[in-house]
């Protein structure tokens, strides 16, 4: 075939892939996929927040006082375990409770990880340890320490929890968006995500598809203990989707939505930051498998780059067929972002970009298998976690 006729075929195929992601992928697209309907419990359970921080001083002040300040009707306490930091991140907790006061704050440290544990989920197993031998708590809230809570926000998901008989409720933090890296590239991470993780499928009855975000998760005590979580996950980097698989494989019910009452605090306002952020876990996320790797770089490429480049052919040669295709691939992509956009409350004319966005995160993730093949692995805050040992 010519040069020509496979920018004709491959731009076929890009907008049938659309069109295909349009309609039967989850209708991921949508952002409506809100907490349930909830109905005040007549009891309200117990509840222990589990906060892992590694030198978060930066961000503490902006999302530990929103914790403090919890306006829950039943009892809740806040343990905040300081996973090494050298910033004076615990010191920090503590001054800021004195400060504030509102809910009970227990500030401990495990030491360094166990051998075959990331930091965060030592941190994680610690807390739920103090949490098991201070309180009688129902439910785990696992909070990241830049996340900020509205006040009614832990009533909110526990009453979904109760009403709507679940076991793990997570919701995707609403991330910073305020620089022009932090524009381009955060709203579309949401998107893979979704696209990836379709809220309405996980959230479906007997679902396969499993997913949760780690920055807020509420957890039932003894789903959490049915689950044997979080040793049974020690290893995983990519913690979230790990917890919620097991809780699911454990016959729990999962639910995941995006918030309206919890948001990241954690700037990104520069191209590097937000490379690593993404790039620590693209490879783990494919499994550490190099033909996973080049079938995503493939997939990246004919559903996100063909279109613009089969217009731009289309237009130069004079091939009708293809910049028809790439034009109605592009006109798709750039309407399912529009929603991802307006919840984000970024400017529309951004949709178009998702193309040069997409190329981003494939050379992210290229770059994630580079750096791992390279002994440094996923490499975060100091501690770098190479593949995991298969289990024997």
């Amino acid at each position: 075939m010519s040069a020509l006729t496979w920018i004709t075929v491959v731009s076929l195929v890009s907008l049938a892939a659309w069109l295909w992601l349009l309609l039967a992928q989850g209708f991921f697209w949508r952002t409506d996929v809100r907490l349930p309907r909830r109905t005040p419990p007549a009891q309200w359970p117990a509840v222990a927040v589990v906060v892992p921080a590694r030198d978060e001083a930066e961000v503490l002040p902006s999302s530990l006082p929103s914790l403090l300040a919890q306006d829950y009707p039943g009892r809740a306490e806040i343990f905040l375990v300081d996973d090494g930091s050298t910033d004076g991140t615990g010191e920090l907790a503590r001054a800021l409770a004195d400060a504030h006061g509102g809910l009970p704050l227990t500030v401990d440290a495990p030491g360094e990880p166990g051998p075959g544990w990331t930091g965060k989920l030592w941190a994680v197993r610690h807390g739920m340890a103090l949490a098991r031998a201070r309180t009688d708590a129902e439910f785990l809230l696992l909070t990241d320490a830049d996340i900020a809570h509205a006040p009614d926000s832990l009533r909110e998901l526990v009453a979904a929890a109760v009403s709507g008989g679940l076991d793990m409720v997570s919701q995707m933090a609403r991330l910073r968006v305020a620089t022009f890296w932090e524009r381009l590239v955060v709203p579309a991470f949401v998107y893979f995500f979704a696209q990836l993780y379709p809220f309405r499928r996980v959230n479906r009855p007997g679902a396969r598809t499993a997913a949760a975000a780690g920055g807020c998760v509420l957890l039932r005590r003894e789903a959490a203990e049915r689950a044997g979580v979080p040793d049974s996950i020690r290893q995983a980097v990519i913690d979230d989707v790990a917890l919620s698989r097991a809780v699911q494989r454990s016959g729990g019910r999962i639910w995941l939505g995006l918030a309206d009452r919890v948001d990241s605090v954690r700037p990104y306002p520069r191209l590097a930051q937000l490379w690593r952020m993404v790039s620590r876990s693209a490879y783990a996320q494919l499994l550490h498998s190099p033909l996973l790797l080049a079938g995503t770089v493939a997939g990246l490429a004919v559903v996100y780059l063909v279109p613009p480049v089969a217009v731009v052919a289309g237009a130069v040669t004079g091939d009708v067929v293809a910049l028809a295709a790439g034009a109605g691939a592009w006109a798709v992509m750039t309407g399912t972002y529009l929603p991802m956009l307006r919840y984000y409350g970024q400017p529309l004319w951004l949709a178009p970009l998702l193309p040069f966005t997409a190329l981003l995160y494939l050379l992210m993730t290229v770059d994630s298998a580079v750096q791992h093949h390279r002994g440094r692995g996923a490499a975060w805050k100091g501690r770098t976690y190479t593949r995991p040992e298969a289990a024997p």
